[in-house]
């Protein structure tokens, strides 16, 4: 294969037109390469290299540019094992980068670059050949635009991205992986003896190890000469001790035959054992040659005669090639062939030419039809073609008298096919998966020979009776996930089992005659009636409908063991069904039951569910009568008391599992636990204990699992020691002062003591070395000393409260928003569960917080938990539509998770809290974004408002239909291909197209009502009502404690799953107000500038939300440090008018909560600025002026201190423009002070003074606040004790400035101050007034007068 001389690597040629391109080459390519070699390094090649300017130039010229990254090919590494998602597999591989358009075929290509043709990867696994009017750049565009992008722009910069190589990768040459080609086929020239016996000379021979034979030929004649062909299954392989890396092969059998064959390095030798032990090992001849991109099998396959079973699975195998589908009927044994996942698009009819197949696979391979010669297939047993595009089937099949397996499921037929009736083998229909919309019984009564029906995840409405004959041959049906509101199968009278869940059945009439099993769960029942009483019925499933009361005919059945009607509205519990002498397990949790009725005689009941209800007390016989119970849960009531265990001394109670959480229990309940000696597990949060007796629990023993949260506990008795067995003591949100001696249990693994009132903790010399987890957070008096940190260094997971650090700036966190997170590991040996929580993002103008849920892998979480942040902070600065850079930061992390996302996956949820840049007088807004099963709840005024989307197929019938129609196959526990019930995940590309990332979005702004948001993954929320979550935290005053006492809920509740939930309180009230606030400006839709960006570039910015400690000048600091951090930037950029501009009038700052009734938008101000002048203020240079004592001067400027606050009163609203005489304050104006507000126009900066009257008579002299009589909240903001709807800003006035120039310190000290001595103040304030009387104030201009204001933030 010719390839083409790499270039130097460096900048890129510059790209010619199409038109030059078509012109110098033959046919009108338009192709434009540049070669660029590795040196040696994986990540050599940056972007710049990669992609020069020249080169986006001609992209942006037509979004339908593109380029193409062309790998070379890897004989040495396997492609999905390299570390850089970016490079080639190999040093030496050549990376060509080609620029094309959406209408460059592969062949244009190929011409270009000296190729014979394109290969094309997906997800790192397999590789297949392009044909040659195929076009790569648009493959690349499909991907993208099916993965969710959608703007064509954005789509053409992705494509460009050599990171998405992960996801889809081109190679000029076919890539080959050792490990594959070893499994296929072995080969070399080696040195041979034949025989076990010496009398036979080593020699020079071809070696071939291929399928299940070893081929010994001549080297000269290896392929017209004599082979010797040496069948191995069955056979064994050994080591030959008297010559270095030698192997003897042997055959089975009674003449078996021996080769002995010598390598040269110890690596081959490895290589050939490994493969040859597997096929030794073989009881039959079977060849697994399943997912090699094989477009034809080996030649020296064919020697191997005595295959019968050929897997061949997940390839791109072709029909007219020399190994081909076409020649695989040379395999005169061949019983078993699997074809599936082939795409092969129309049936090889000469696969019919093997008469000896008896199981056939050739699912998913888009056949739309079947030839007639399948009907020579007269051995063939098992026949699946799942997975395909079939309406209809040949009468030709029913030839076929000895199948007993049909599989048709997953393709497009609208009935049950007629020719089933001719295979009278054929006991299963199996037509999952497609669209049936009427079951018509009397088809399936003329199948006398069918027993098992599956129909599921059809679209079935009605099922049609045709006579009155009855069913005797049907024992199984699956209706699932079907459309059928009423179902009446009485005429099955032998039916044995009947799934039926998920659909939308009122009501359901079945024969009784031999039910076994009804699952019937998620429907709309309200009736279920069998006819007659089912005598042999063992299992009985109804819950999550809307039944009233136990059918009558379940409390006769006589042989019911398991009985679950939880979450429907039943009121009572018969007395026949809670006394049963053969019920095993009852679930009625999530009713209306308010009392349960008395035992009178021993039942065998093992597992009780009762939780949810409205009982508030127990049988006083439950424990008496009911000695097998193992399992009872009873949280989530109304109980006071517990019933007594036994009556007599002893025990009998073999109770190992006790959830009592979430009731009304008190210390009283605690020795009646005492009857239970065989707890394990014992669960009490969330009721009213106070204290727990230490002799109690000293009983206890057996105890594993513990968990007192939620209570009123000051300690745990210290006879806990002796539950040596003791794994997790969970008590959280109690009044624990001192830390229980649970430090010496050998077996202790989790301890979570958070939000307790602990001050110090007492730790023995050694520590178990089996905890894995402890958390202290919350505990605020707690001070642990480096000892005790040192002693728990070696705990995996210890959580603790970070201290504070100093900080001179306040960030909205303290004020508007705070969270918790709580993640529990449940019974899993690991957390697959991460969270992530910024409460100060981009600058501190908004929040981030994320919830991930891997399932069953760790890694994708922790991934996202670290890149999702940093990615959405780029997107955000990209568009300021919510929807699009939301749903690009989940297709763009999905991409930066490289080949870790191409085989895992998670769950995704993205909460983004930020200031309305749309409508800035709305305040904020919430835009939630998921995939997976996630979820986000929003409490509105009590109320919970769901924010996301379910992505599985149980619950999103849209999502299960886009992956039918995508001929995904859905196993019976509702999985993609057996994998995830997820059909939207960040990661599993190789899932792709079922498997997609892009998020379900939604936003809505922020209002006084909302009070709290709620995070959490699927195990939450299965066990959770978002009623009930949110009510259970509403009045919890800490979200940490909140967090926990979810997780704590869910738990008790029944979740042994990873289980992660975090609380963010939302503070948008009054309380929340930011007209008091300053210290912060406002995100532009390009990103977020802190005050110190101002004087680099002073650009209109949008408003901002945040809030911060009032920072101000110290007295004390020096001139020359006030003027460091100023800045010293030109003031040519600004108006040379400065200060001395007429009095406008400005319209009165707002927060977000308390809007100016007129159309424009508030900013808030910060509180400093600094006022600088290059002439004195009476007129005179500098350097003549006399200072003044106590004003701080450097020269050429005077600074002064300004605190400016947001308003909420009306005095300013009603008056657009100033009175005449406000230009000239009066005295007691002086003595207050002025305050400052300054508005851009024309892109010019144009300081304004804004004189407002004040009511105080006197300058602040507290050095803590520059306020007057004013008092400082704990969020910085500043409010005067009286007239708080009043205007408060208050400074002194600022020197006159000529040069139109001012600036902001980039770091600012929460308690400084401009102070006047009080000797001079009278001179500062005659000052003031003479610097106000000779200001002039000229009227304002035309313009002024009718365009809004462009207000400039800035300090002041």
């Amino acid at each position: 294969m010719g390839e083409v001389e790499p270039g130097p690597a460096g900048p890129l040629e510059p790209p010619e037109p199409p038109e030059a391109a078509a012109t110098r080459r033959p046919g009108g390519i338009r192709v434009l390469k540049r070669n660029m070699k590795h040196n040696g390094s994986r990540n050599c090649l940056n972007r710049r290299s990669r992609f020069g300017s020249r080169e986006r130039d001609w992209l942006r010229e037509d979004v339908k540019r593109g380029c193409v990254y062309l790998y070379g090919a890897d004989t040495t590494t396997a492609t999905t094992t390299t570390t850089s998602s970016s490079s080639s597999t190999s040093s030496s591989s050549d990376l060509h980068l080609v620029l094309c358009t959406v209408e460059t075929s592969a062949s244009e290509i190929c011409a270009g670059e000296g190729r014979e043709s394109l290969y094309l990867q997906l997800h790192g696994d397999l590789v297949r050949r392009l044909e040659p009017t195929e076009r790569p750049l648009q493959i690349v565009y499909d991907y993208l635009s099916r993965l969710g992008f959608e703007d064509p722009v954005r789509i053409q910069e992705e494509a460009t991205n050599p990171d998405l190589s992960c996801m889809i990768r081109f190679y000029g040459e076919k890539p080959c992986q050792m490990d594959h080609l070893d499994r296929i086929l072995l080969s070399g020239i080696y040195n041979v003896r034949k025989g076990k016996t010496q009398l036979h000379k080593w020699a020079e021979r071809l070696v071939v190890l291929c399928g299940t034979c070893l081929i010994v030929s001549s080297v000269k004649d290896c392929q017209t000469g004599k082979m010797h062909i040496l069948p191995l299954v069955g056979g064994k392989i050994e080591e030959v001790k008297r010559r270095q890396h030698s192997l003897a092969f042997s055959s089975a059998g009674a003449q078996a035959q021996t080769y002995h064959v010598s390598f040269e390095t110890l690596a081959e030798y490895q290589r050939w054992q490994r493969q040859a032990s597997k096929v030794v090992s073989q009881r039959i001849s079977t060849v697994d040659l399943s997912c090699y991109s094989l477009e034809e099998v080996p030649e020296h396959l064919f020697y191997s005669q005595d295959i019968t079973y050929l897997n061949l699975r997940h390839n791109f195998m072709q029909l007219e090639r020399p190994g081909g589908l076409d020649t695989l009927y040379k395999f005169s044994q061949l019983k078993g062939l699997n074809l599936s996942h082939n795409k092969l698009g129309l049936f090889p009819v000469l696969l019919c030419e093997i008469s000896t197949l008896t199981e056939l696979n050739l699912s998913c391979n888009g056949f739309h039809d079947l030839p007639s010669q399948i009907g020579n297939l007269l051995n063939l047993q098992t026949l699946c073609l799942d997975g395909n595009v079939l309406t209809a089937l040949p009468d030709e099949l029913g030839n076929l008298q000895q199948l007993t397996s049909l599989g048709i499921s997953f393709n497009n037929f609208s009935q049950i096919p007629e020719v089933l009736e001719k295979l009278t083998l054929l006991d299963k229909v199996v037509m999952a998966g497609n669209r049936l919309e009427v079951l018509n019984l009397g088809v399936l009564t003329r199948m006398s020979h069918v027993k098992h029906v599956d129909l599921r995840m059809n679209h079935l409405k009605t099922v049609i009776i045709e006579n009155l004959e009855g069913n005797k041959h049907i024992t199984h049906m699956d209706l699932r996930d079907n459309q059928l509101t009423d179902l009446d199968l009485s005429s099955l009278c032998s039916l044995e089992q009947l799934h039926c869940e998920r659909n939308q059945l009122r009501e359901l009439t079945l024969s009784g005659f031999s039910l076994r099993t009804l699952y019937a769960n998620w429907n709309r029942l309200t009736a279920v009636n069998v006819y007659p009483v089912p005598s042999l019925l063992t299992s009985l499933e109804l819950s999550r409908n809307l039944l009233e009361c136990v059918p009558d005919w379940a409390c006769e059945a006589k042989k019911l063991e398991i009985l679950d009607m939880s979450y429907n509205l039943l009121t009572e519990v018969p007395v026949r069904i809670l006394s049963s002498l053969s019920l095993r397990k009852l679930m009625l949790g999530h009713n209306h039951i308010h009392v349960l009725p008395a035992l009178v005689e021993h039942i065998p009941l093992e597992v009780l569910d009762i939780q949810h209800n409205t009982l508030s007390r127990l049988p006083d016989t439950l424990f008496s009568k009911a000695l097998n119970l193992r399992y009872l849960n009873a949280s989530a009531n109304s109980l006071e008391s517990l019933p007594s265990a036994c009556a007599g001394e002893e025990s009998l109670s073999v109770l190992q599992l006790l959830y009592l959480t979430n009731n009304l229990l008190t210390d009283q309940c605690i020795p009646v636990l005492v009857g239970h000696p065989h707890l394990r597990i014992l669960h009490l949060a969330n009721n009213q204990l106070q204290t727990f007796p230490a002799s109690k629990l000293n009983k206890l023993e057996q105890l594993e699992e513990l968990n007192l949260s939620g209570n009123k506990l000051k300690a745990i008795p210290t006879t806990i020691a002796n539950c040596k067995r003791l794994h997790t003591l969970v008590a959280h949100a109690n009044n624990i002062s001192i830390f229980p001696e649970i430090l010496q249990l050998p077996q202790i693994q989790f301890v979570d003591l958070s939000c307790n009132d602990l001050t110090e903790i007492l730790i023995p010399e050694a520590l178990p070395a089996t905890l894995q987890d402890l958390d202290l957070t919350g505990n605020t008096n707690l001070v642990l000393e480096h000892k005790t940190l040192d002693m728990f260094s070696h705990i995996t997971t210890l959580k603790i409260d970070q201290k504070p650090l100093p900080t001179t700036d306040s960030t909205v966190t303290s004020t508007f928003w705070s969270h918790g997170l709580a993640e529990m590991a449940g019974q899993r040996n690991k957390l697959c569960v991460s969270a992530l929580a910024m409460d100060n993002f981009a600058e501190g103008v908004g929040a981030v917080y994320g919830m991930f849920d891997g399932d069953r892998n760790e890694e994708l979480p922790r991934l996202l938990q670290c890149t999702m942040a940093d990615v959405l902070l780029e997107e955000v600065q990209h568009s300021t539509n919510d929807t699009v850079f939301m749903a690009n930061t989940f297709l763009v992390s999905h991409r930066k998770l490289g080949m870790a996302g191409q085989k895992l996956g998670s769950s995704a949820l993205l909460c983004y809290i930020r200031p309305d840049t749309a409508d800035p007088t709305s305040g904020f807004s919430l835009t939630v974004a998921n995939v997976g099963t996630c979820q986000a709840v929003l409490c509105r005024g009590g109320k919970p408002v769901s924010l996301s989307k379910i992505f599985s197929l149980e619950q999103d019938p849209e999502e299960a239909q886009r992956v039918k129609d995508q001929k995904a196959i859905i196993t019976e526990d509702n999985k993609v291909n057996g994998v995830t019930c997820c059909t939207r995940m960040l990661g599993c590309t190789y899932l792709y197209p079922w498997i997609l990332p892009k998020p379900h979005i939604s936003s809505t702004p922020l209002t006084i009502q909302d009070e709290l948001l709620i995070l959490g993954n699927k195990a939450l929320w299965e066990h959770l009502s978002y009623l009930e979550a949110v009510n259970a935290v509403r009045h919890v005053q800490d979200p940490l404690a909140a967090a926990k006492k979810l997780c704590t809920l869910a738990q008790s509740y029944g979740c042994q799953d990873n289980v992660g939930a975090m609380v963010v309180y939302l503070n948008i009230g009054e309380e929340g107000c930011t007209c008091e606030m300053t210290g912060l400006t406002l995100p532009g839709p390009v990103g977020f500038a802190s005050t110190a960006a101002i004087k680099d570039a002073p650009k209109p910015t949008t408003p901002s939300s945040s809030s911060g400690i009032a920072s101000e000048f110290s007295s004390e600091m020096s001139t020359s440090e006030v003027s460091s951090e100023v800045g010293s930037t030109a003031s040519d950029e600004h108006n040379p008018g400065g200060l001395e501009a007429s009095l406008l009038p400005r319209p009165e700052r707002r927060c977000s909560l308390h809007p100016v009734p007129t159309s424009g938008g508030f900013q808030r101000q910060p509180s400093c600025a600094t006022f600088s002048s290059n002439q004195s203020d009476n007129g005179l240079d500098s350097d003549d002026d006399q200072p003044v004592e106590g004003v701080i001067t450097n020269g050429s400027r005077v600074e002064v201190e300004v605190d400016i606050h947001c308003c909420r009163g009306r005095d300013l609203e009603n008056s657009p423009t100033l009175p005449k005489n406000s230009s000239t304050p009066c005295p007691e104006e002086h003595a207050r002070g002025l305050a400052f507000g300054i508005r851009r126009q024309n892109s010019v900066n144009s300081g304004i003074l804004l004189p407002v009257n004040k009511d105080k008579t006197e300058l602040q002299k507290s050095p803590s606040t520059s306020c007057l009589y004013g008092k400082k909240l704990s969020n910085g903001s500043i409010v005067p004790l009286e007239d708080s709807l009043n205007l408060i800003e208050v400074a002194t006035e600022a020197p006159r400035r000529k040069t139109g120039y001012f600036a902001a310190p980039t770091q600012l000290e929460p308690e400084d101050q401009f102070v006047v001595p009080r000797d001079l103040e009278e001179e500062v304030k005659e000052q003031m007034k003479q610097h106000q009387e000779s200001r002039p104030e000229p009227e304002p201009s035309e313009e002024e007068r009718t365009e809004p204001l462009e207000e400039f933030d800035t300090a002041l």
